[in-house]
């Protein structure tokens, strides 16, 4: 339960919007390698429309077996 919180993790504003969850230049990937983040912290933010795993899946797919993946 989020009694006086937010479920998306804080305010989207256009801070956040680019720095969320930390300052990366991926978003989705973490510290730790092979490790990748999808929660509704990440762009585009918090939703019913998957995007967030969308994109996250993308990236580590792009970046463990090194291929590359159309926008389509």
């Amino acid at each position: 339960m989020y009694i006086g919180g937010d479920i998306n993790g804080g305010i989207i504003d256009i801070g956040q919007l680019f720095t969320r969850p930390a300052l990366r230049l991926s978003p989705y990937k973490t510290s730790q390698k092979g490790m990748y983040i999808c929660s509704s912290s990440t762009p585009p933010g918090g939703g019913v429309h998957g995007m967030c795993g969308y994109h996250a899946a993308k990236k580590a797919l792009k970046e463990i077996f090194k291929i590359n993946i159309s926008n389509t």
